[in-house]
């Protein structure tokens, strides 16, 4: 929903009713993540997928008629045995999706998530979807303060107790309460959708591999920071879809900067000088994954200068290098699309073999 939240904040401002449809739960290969929202306006404009392509037009149909009724509705899509080409995925997964109508009186709250969103603070949307309380009430939880109320007191305070445990990890999903909040019932279920800062990439060395990293790690959804001790190459110019370039000494700029394990290190200098010491903060902060561009002699002679500053065995270990996944990449664009690669095969923990070698679920 990130992605729409412009639209939808024009449509509300404009007073044109849309509704949302989110995925609330999935199963099995379901092709997106609980989040993945479309929106319908009025006019029958429509924008994002729930489900890649799969159930869009029954999705649309029922957008469609939730803004004529009011209505919210929840619907779940399975593939269907008896007939392929039925409304169904597929892939064989299935997903629960529920549709709201969004106007100014159902939704107060949606300039100011939009607000929060653009500013990178932490904002959780937990929304009634189905159970005893009011179906679609809404209520917004930040690190430090709320708005909207889901109909009880006592669920307000265990959703937003939730909410900001959720939020904190990142996450999204269904959580089910009892009417007034107890734990351990499902007599009413919320979906909590986690709009969280976006995870940092940090591309050390301002070289082309960096400009084509720099662009697939934005195409991934990074809040991409370039760096480079040398200003002829590290300027806004060279790297215009980045968020921030910086002009300064690489393990300096990362010994003040923050880092946490959705963090994404790039080290693609491949020079001693800026990679020894890097490597040596790099390697104690708690970032997901550290990757360092160059040969296999490069790297050899570089794991000899770090142990020699005292990096111990166990912590080069963690150095993803020569970065990426083989795919015989050549060019920059190719190579970024390997280390972009295995980025993802990182965070997720898939095998990196091709899927028609592979059994089981495709989407963990």
């Amino acid at each position: 929903m990130r992605e729409m939240l412009t639209a939808m904040l024009e449509w509300w401002e404009s007073e044109t009713p849309f509704a949302l449809a989110t995925v609330v739960a999935t199963s099995a290969s379901a092709p997106r993540r609980p989040g993945a929202a479309m929106t319908v306006n009025i006019a029958g404009e429509a924008l994002g997928s729930v489900s890649g392509g799969c159930v869009e037009g029954a999705v649309y149909d029922t957008a469609r008629r939730v803004l004529a009724s009011g209505e919210p509705a929840l619907e779940t899509f399975g593939f269907s045995d008896d007939d392929a080409f039925a409304v169904g995925l597929t892939c064989g997964g299935t997903i629960s999706v529920f549709v709201q109508r969004i106007d100014r009186t159902t939704a107060p709250d949606l300039p100011a998530i939009a607000a929060a969103v653009a500013d990178a603070e932490p904002v959780a949307m937990a929304t009634v979807v189905s159970g005893g309380a009011p179906v679609g009430a809404r209520r917004v939880v930040w690190l430090d303060r709320v708005a909207g109320t889901l109909g009880a007191p006592g669920l307000d305070v265990a959703v937003t107790q939730d909410a900001r445990g959720m939020l904190s990890q990142g996450q999204s999903g269904q959580r089910r309460y009892g009417p007034a909040g107890q734990r351990r019932r499902d007599a009413v279920t919320v979906f909590i959708q986690s709009f969280a800062p976006p995870p940092r990439m940090l591309v050390f060395g301002a070289i082309d591999f960096a400009h084509a990293a720099t662009r697939i790690g934005v195409f991934l959804g990074y809040h991409v920071t370039v760096c480079d001790a040398r200003s002829v190459f590290a300027t806004r110019r060279r790297f215009p879809e980045a968020h921030e370039v910086v002009v300064e000494w690489p393990h300096r700029y990362l010994t003040r900067t923050t880092v946490d394990p959705s963090t994404v290190i790039c080290i693609l200098t491949h020079d001693p000088k800026f990679d020894v010491p890097l490597l040596k903060v790099a390697l104690r902060t708690s970032a997901g994954y550290i990757g360092a561009m160059g040969s296999r002699r490069t790297h050899a002679d570089r794991l000899a200068r770090l142990r020699e500053a005292g990096v111990t065995d166990d912590e080069l270990a963690r150095i993803r290098a020569p970065i990426g996944l083989d795919l015989g990449a050549r060019t920059p664009e190719e190579t970024a699309v390997s280390i972009a690669a295995e980025i993802i095969q990182n965070r997720w923990r898939g095998s990196g073999r091709p899927l028609s070698t592979t059994a089981g679920p495709i989407h963990l």
